[in-house]
């Protein structure tokens, strides 16, 4: 039996389902093992090598070793590079998101197209990998029948990030958006979930700007909906703040809109606009119509890929 580790930062909810989407992809149930790092390498990794074992704290790193590590985020690369040093030959590295250093340190990483690095272990997808697929957008329908059901038809889902290191949400985009919203919801059915970037104001804002329409806001409580809506939705509004929710997005085949927020990098540019030039996603306007693009497959392209070089 193929033993599967992911190694994640604890706490990148976003970073860790990249993984298990590809773990999944190769029908493989992985054990997941949350990291922090000691100093110096919490704040010098991962240009500072020489990891030892008591450089991590949280989920113990040690022998027996898996057959393959599924690895993603800035302070999994020093686990990566601990991990392959002491166990050669056995453990396969996969590094997923752009390390920033050398791919000669891991058997294979996995980047979208609109990171950097490249080389002869490089595999570029189009986005990032993730946990959609139809089976499990049919199963959510089924799971969530009884609370989105009867819901107005067509569905919007509306996927709402916030405030990050590149992008913020301000309150005055917030406002012009709760505006769009009510005014789609007398022809759609609303889907919407929040996270805690979005901030108490903007919810705020949101719930008043639709307290009299049938929008349903989840409120955090019971069995998170997320697949739920991305299976019932006919259509995906979405804050471009989040690679993760865009590309989730894009790999469902619904037409796809993203709500430009301020600030941005030169990469989330690019990757937005690489989209963009594939008729993948559209920018949202206050409108919704039907398009057709070919869906993202980006955790079945590593799965492939990895089952190509060492399976």
């Amino acid at each position: 039996m193929t033993i599967c580790w992911i190694i994640v930062e604890d706490g990148l909810i976003g970073t860790e389902n990249q993984c298990i989407g590809v773990a999944e992809a190769l029908n493989l149930k992985p054990v997941i093992k949350r990291i922090q790092l000691r100093q110096p390498w919490k704040t010098l990794s991962p240009y500072l090598a020489f990891e030892q074992s008591w450089s991590f704290t949280g989920d113990s790193l040690a022998p027996p070793w898996p057959d393959i590590i599924l690895a993603s985020g800035r302070k999994s690369i020093a686990a990566s590079r601990f991990i392959k040093r002491h166990s050669p030959n056995k453990t396969y590295t996969v590094q997923i998101q752009d390390p920033r250093i050398n791919p000669k340190y891991f058997d294979l990483v996995a980047v979208p197209e609109h990171d950097p690095t490249r080389g002869d272990n490089v595999l570029v997808t189009q986005a990032t990998p993730n946990r959609i697929t139809q089976p499990r957008l049919e199963q959510a329908r089924q799971d969530f029948e009884t609370l989105l059901g009867p819901l107005p038809a067509p569905r919007v889902a509306v996927l709402i990030g916030g405030n990050s290191k590149a992008h913020k949400l301000t309150t005055e985009t917030m406002h012009t958006l709760a505006r769009d919203l009510k005014e789609l919801s007398h022809n759609y059915g609303l889907m919407i979930t929040t996270s805690r970037r979005t901030g108490t104001d903007n919810k705020t804002i949101l719930e008043e700007g639709l307290k009299d329409t049938t929008a349903y806001i989840w409120d955090g409580t019971g069995e998170n909906p997320y697949f739920g809506f991305l299976g019932w939705a006919d259509y995906i509004i979405v804050t471009e703040d989040s690679t993760s929710m865009v590309s989730e997005s894009a790999t469902t085949g619904k037409p796809v809109y993203v709500v430009p927020l301020e600030g941005g990098t030169d990469r989330f540019t690019r990757f937005r606009q690489g989209l963009l030039d594939k008729g993948l996603i559209r920018l949202f306007e206050g409108k919704l119509e039907p398009y057709d693009y070919e869906p993202l497959n980006d955790a079945a392209l590593v799965a492939e890929e990895i089952k190509k070089r060492s399976l």
